[in-house]
């Protein structure tokens, strides 16, 4: 394993010292929280001298500890110490003056990585395939949306000028937005990050990026926490805003976070059939992934907005169905044949945390695999039952999510018990609220 500081002075030998390095750490939330550490001082991250409270890793949406998670204060907000993460070093093409990333986990008692890590759920979940022979191959897409700039944080979004209402893959849309797309493109091969195709999609200002297949998972959610952050750096030099928010506008498609899962094994691929139907083994995965569908709600549509994009005629699928190239169903698959054969999860908000949202697919992919289940008759079947829809409702979501033995197997009785009371403060907060939609139509009429 290569030292932090070998990795730094090979930075250093290409790029020069940095006037500052921003250490990353991705919270329960994947809200990137840390410090700025002077490029000068890269040996006290070496040596662990560089620490931040435990509880960083879980406090809610809002940035706040929570007393009733046990953290924080309450047990007088210890610090862990902040450990770069290998290979994770890269220039920030973006930011003013020279500046570079890396991001970093914390450890507790000893050398060992704190259990409120996300990132570290999913390391444990690539360890039981590990334990099968096995390793998941990864490839995400992300969609999200370019705004003009707001004034306050409560103002409703506004898309770009000369957006047309409906631009879905149109390429005068990508000529417009050209020097944007490019820099993010670019910024995009400066850090590392396997991106592929980019394409404009559905509502006004929202694209879409795909990134190459992986069999790393852990760098492939890593690429996905880290693009967020690229794509709204680039946009606010340019005067814009971005968002990830799983449903900014009402009247247009939501943002989703599209994960495709393949498993490879000692002679490869292990999903291969023959012919359009998938195979068994395939099929075992697709019907483990949707038995547990509703219980990893509450994972793949973290928050109150993530809902929205559930309701009827929204554009994304709403019960835990399947199909052959199916673009409606919940888990598509888009190849049952040859080395390309898996499947496309497409239930995830782009405001999901993409280290529990893999670890919560896979660990449903595990469980199909380990369990062989029969899969339900496709979608577009006239015969087939249709599926119960799943949860319009937050709070059943998460309260599916804390009473499933399945999920306290993969994520641990104590990490869920943290991740459901955050959800349920959130829920507090935001409900509690009075919309001004409830008030335009009840105040002057009731």
């Amino acid at each position: 394993m290569t030292s932090f500081l070998d990795e730094y002075a090979a930075y250093t030998a290409a790029h020069g010292t940095p006037d500052r390095i921003e250490l990353l750490l991705p919270d329960i939330n994947a809200i990137l929280r840390g410090k700025w550490l002077p490029g000068t001082d890269a040996k006290k991250l070496q040596d662990g001298g560089v620490r931040l409270p435990l509880s960083t890793y879980a406090p809610n949406i809002m940035g706040e500890d929570i007393p009733e998670t046990g953290l924080g204060i309450a047990i007088g907000d210890p610090d862990g110490i902040m450990v770069p993460v290998e290979g994770t070093l890269k220039p920030v093409p973006w930011a003013e003056g020279h500046v570079a990333q890396v991001q970093c986990e914390m450890t507790g008692d000893g050398d060992v990585t704190s259990p409120l890590s996300s990132r570290d759920k999913l390391a444990a979940m690539l360890q039981r395939f590990a334990d099968r022979g096995l390793k998941p191959v990864i490839a995400t897409e992300l969609e999200f949306y370019l705004l003009l700039p707001r004034e306050a944080p409560e103002d409703a979004p506004c898309p770009p000028p000369h957006a047309p209402e409906t631009q879905n893959y149109e390429m005068n849309v990508l000529d417009r937005t050209h020097e944007i797309l490019t820099e993010i493109q670019q910024a995009s091969a400066i850090q590392g990050l396997a991106t592929d195709s980019l394409i404009a999609e559905y509502g006004p200002g929202q694209y879409e990026i795909n990134f190459h297949h992986s069999d790393n998972a852990l760098e492939a959610a890593d690429t996905a926490v880290l693009f967020r952050r690229l794509v709204r750096g680039v946009v606010q030099r340019h005067g814009m805003e971005a968002t990830f928010m799983a449903k900014p506008y009402a009247d247009y498609p939501g943002n989703g976070m599209h994960v495709h899962v393949s498993v490879s094994g000692e002679d490869g691929n292990i999903f291969p059939g023959t012919g359009d139907d998938p195979s068994e083994v395939l099929g075992h995965a697709v019907a483990g992934v949707l038995k547990t569908m509703p219980e990893v709600q509450a994972v793949l549509a973290p928050h109150m907005n993530s809902f929205r994009r559930f309701a009827p005629g929204s554009f994304s699928p709403n019960r835990p169905d399947w199909g052959l190239d199916h673009r409606g169903a919940a888990v598509r698959l888009p190849d049952t044949e040859g080395p390309g054969a898996r499947l496309e999860h497409r239930i995830g908000g782009a405001d999901c945390n993409p280290y529990l949202a893999i670890t919560a697919i896979l660990g449903g992919v595990l469980w199909g695999l380990d369990n062989k289940p029969e899969l339900p008759l496709p979608i577009d079947d006239p015969t087939a039952p249709q599926p119960a829809p799943l949860a319009h409702d937050w709070r059943k979501a998460v309260d599916a999510f804390a009473g499933s033995e399945f999920i306290a197997d993969i994520f641990g009785e104590r990490f869920v018990e943290i991740y459901a009371t955050l959800k349920y403060d959130e829920i507090a907060k935001l409900t509690s609220e009075i919309t001004p939609a409830e008030y335009r139509t009840y105040l002057g009429r009731l």
